[in-house]
């Protein structure tokens, strides 16, 4: 998305850009022509290259040698151009100075268009490519679709605050289903990026720290996107990103360059992305950052001694956007031709938006720098890529039909149901929480976020034109129609909150924060808030981040509340009533003053279209919150990164004699990892581990009995953490290596069996340079956080 600010400053005529959260492209841009050609258009099955290409999926999957003797026919017709034009990504946007689509796709010279998301405007440009360029082939059309496409669920941290797989792959299936009926073929999801610190601003986008959760996570993202098998009529192309270590960039700080050891990279930041590849994953995208001073989008150790050596990966990588012509700018290459070729020669397949394929690749054959072999490995699995969706056959879609899906009120139901699952109850102090319908007499809900609407979807959500009209409920109205006959609901907004520094995107119109209050503004809404908090018997107080406080290029130095809302806060709470606070927001935030002096707070995330109703749902009790952190929530931003599988010291905090090591803050984070409460209780027992002395490679199993203790039905999340002892590397305190999310009534007992292998034991040494599993001795955890005391032991003997 940097092209965007980057082509804003080459164009200064920017009076066309919509002043509204929208993804209109051509209103955005200008219209682009409509014009078509008057000549009898050649149909669409008769040429060579079509009937070729058209060997017939109608009958089933095809195998990998009927989609490689399609690919080669097509090949062997393509110019040299035409290829070159297969390895280019062109902008569904129209700038001044920047190519229109329409041309590039007549002339064979755009495999690709993104930001487009028009379904008419999709169809458009498809028969364009189909009907009008001399071999006829079709476009993918890619879209952000991150957490939905007019239906917009939680956000993806939220998503795996469900630690819900399942459910997980259900939303992505329906975002699919959406997304394909509109057009969209294509989407640049799931980011599988582990983060550790919560500054970063794309965290939201993820699973979290842990590279369990999130491989399990991506897999079940890519089920959803893709279906088992490429080539579902309501299912689209996937792309795993950011690969690979974008996450653990310096700081926290958006863009900058991670560092990252072999150690880490193998068994932290790649765990996820090979998950995703081994679950069929089509696409990947390359990352912005410099690995270890070697750019990812032009990094061969990634590209191909990971991704194509070691892995066998035979999709295609797409770059980010600008990624390759950006390769100049972090001085890696010289020029854009240098670009071009060192990115093509480390295995980016497309070029997204920069030009630097289409521009210098053919400059770069002429003399053999590249070869032709080189330029017909790139395009190969992009042709293959496009025969396995199936798009020769069925380029087009009927718009008559798009909209009975995008309205189906399953999904609304089901965006309902993923919001519930994804909350966390932080804390509960009295059982405050549920509220009683009934029990209160005039209820304040109050924040900046109370009655927010495209809060609650995010950026991604927020900026897909497709769900502008949308309904969003707020908290406030989930609440309101929640409450029961005989109470009143109040509301007040508080000071507004903005970012400090103005979001790029927002410089383009392409979605706007609320304006700036001023001062004297933002006291009187401060005090109309406190003195409804005053006139009320309890407060719901929803607070957070504002539209563009966390995701693309929205990292921050601070995990303080934005604005005022800190002081709101202290204020309403100076009042002596029950207070309950509601956090809308995308990371982890700076609580400790709320963790001492709140009663209850539940951690919504960036909960979707119907999250407000979810949230009311939890408040009064109709859903028993069950979702649990993945991630380490810390106590101050200077703990940051904090994370649990972190190696043992020479003075750790399992010693009995261990304070901290800051000299003004704890060592512990505020809510561990795995960590969230319910209203009722757990007990976990009767750990057993059915062979305490298995072989190397062996498998075997560990099973633990949970009962519910309270008299609520409710869910909890048995985890299963391991340490290894000793060995040829230090290990990690505990790991994550097995979860399961349950349901259970009162007084209902279960047993939850986990399975334990090669697979969760080994780890990659750079003592030998490889993946081993040592015989050892482990202690084992389960319980339903990272600080489970439940424990076991076992020894690795062997073989």
């Amino acid at each position: 998305m940097r092209y965007l600010r980057e082509l804003k400053c080459r164009n200064a005529a920017t009076k066309n850009h919509r002043s509204h959260a929208s993804l209109d492209w051509n209103s955005l841009a200008g219209i682009l022509s409509r014009v078509f050609c008057a000549a009898l258009l050649v149909a669409l099955f008769t040429t060579p290259s079509i009937v070729a290409a058209q060997q017939t999926a109608a009958d089933g999957p095809l195998s990998a040698e009927q989609v490689k003797q399609r690919v080669d026919v097509l090949l062997s017709q393509m110019t040299l151009d035409e290829k070159i034009g297969q390895l280019n990504q062109a902008p569904g946007i129209s700038f001044q100075d920047a190519p229109k689509p329409d041309d590039l796709i007549a002339h064979g010279k755009a495999a690709s268009v993104l930001w487009v998301s028009d379904p008419h405007e999709i169809n458009r440009l498809q028969r364009i490519a189909v009907e009008r360029s001399r071999l006829h082939i079709p476009l993918l059309i890619g879209l952000d679709v991150v957490q939905g496409y007019r239906t917009i669920f939680p956000d993806p941290l939220g998503m795996a605050a469900t630690w819900d797989p399942k459910l997980v792959e259900q939303e992505q299936t329906i975002a699919a289903q959406e997304a394909r009926a509109a057009g969209i073929n294509w989407t640049f999801a799931p980011m599988v990026d582990i983060a550790r610190d919560a500054r970063w601003g794309r965290i939201v986008e993820g699973a979290g720290e842990d590279p369990f959760l999130g491989a399990a996570m991506a897999r079940a993202q890519v089920w959803g996107f893709q279906g088992r098998q490429l080539g579902g009529p309501e299912h689209v192309l996937a792309t795993v990103k950011h690969f690979a270590g974008y996450g653990a960039a310096e700081g926290g700080r958006d863009y900058d360059a991670s560092y990252i050891p072999d150690e880490q990279m193998w068994n932290v930041y790649l765990p996820p992305f090979k998950a995703a590849i081994d679950a069929g994953v089509g696409s990947l995208m390359s990352a912005y950052m410099d690995l270890n001073d070697v750019p990812a989008s032009g990094n061969r150790f990634l590209l191909h001694a990971v991704l194509r050596e070691a892995w066998h990966f035979d999709g295609f990588v797409v770059s980010d956007a600008n990624a390759v012509g950006s390769l100049v700018t972090h001085g890696f290459a010289r020029d854009k031709e240098d670009a071009a070729y060192r990115a093509l020669t480390a295995g980016v397949n497309m070029d997204m938006v920069s030009s630097s394929y289409l521009d210098h690749l053919a400059e770069l054959v002429q003399p053999g720098k590249v070869t032709m072999a080189q330029i017909d490995a790139a395009v190969r699995p992009i042709l293959a890529t496009k025969i396995r969706l199936g798009l020769f056959e069925h380029p087009y879609f009927d718009e008559a039909k798009t909209e009975a899906v995008l309205s189906a009120p399953q999904h609304k139901q089901f965006a309902r149901t993923a919001a519930q699952r994804s909350i966390v109850l932080l804390k509960n102090d009295g059982d405050l929480l549920p509220l009683a319908k009934g029990k209160y007499a005039t209820i304040a809900v109050v924040g900046p976020l109370a009655d927010a609407k495209v809060e609650l979807k995010g950026f991604w959500g927020g900026i897909i034109a497709a769900n502008q009209d949308e309904p969003v409920t707020s908290v406030l109205e989930g609440i309101r129609a929640n409450v029961g006959a005989g109470t009143r609901v109040e509301y007040a907004k508080g000071p507004g909150i903005r970012r400090s520094i103005v979001s790029f995107f927002e410089q383009f119109g392409l979605i706007h924060e609320e304006g700036a209050q001023s001062t004297s503004e933002a006291q009187t809404e401060f005090d109309k808030a406190v003195a409804t908090a005053r006139r009320s018997d309890l407060t719901v107080l929803v607070l957070g981040e504002s539209l563009l406080g966390s995701g693309e290029a929205a990292s921050r130095a601070s995990l303080d509340l934005q604005g005022r809302q800190q002081e709101l806060l202290e204020a309403v709470c100076a009042l002596g009533k029950p207070v309950v606070l509601v956090l809308v927001n995308g990371r982890p935030l700076n609580v400790a003053w709320a963790v001492k002096k709140v009663p209850a707070i539940v951690e919504a995330w960036i909960p979707g279209v119907q999250g407000g109703a979810a949230v009311a749902d939890v408040l009064f009790g109709d859903v028993n919150p069950g979702g649990k952190l993945p991630i380490s929530w810390p106590r101050s931003v200077g703990q940051e990164p904090i994370y649990y599988a972190h190696n043992l010291t020479q003075a750790p905090e399992t010693d009995p004699h261990f304070t901290s090591r800051y000299h003004d803050e704890l060592t512990s984070p505020q809510f561990p990892f795995g960590y969230g409460l319910s209203y009722t209780t757990f007990l976990y027992s009767n750990l057993r581990i059915s062979n305490t002395q298995p072989k190397v490679g062996e498998a075997f199993e560990i099973s633990v009995d949970v009962e519910n203790t309270g008299k609520t039905a409710g869910d909890t999340v048995a985890q299963l953490y391991v340490h290894q002892r000793a060995g040829s590397a230090s290990r990690p305190v505990r790991q994550l290596k097995g979860f399961e999310r349950t349901a259970l009534t009162p007084g209902e007992k279960k047993t939850i069996h986990f399975t334990l292998g090669k697979s969760e034991l080994s780890f990659w040494t750079a003592d030998r340079k490889a993946w081993v599993e040592e015989p050892e001795a482990f202690d084992v955890w389960v319980g339903d956080d990272s600080t489970a005391s439940l424990h076991g032991q076992f020894k690795v003997t062997a073989d």
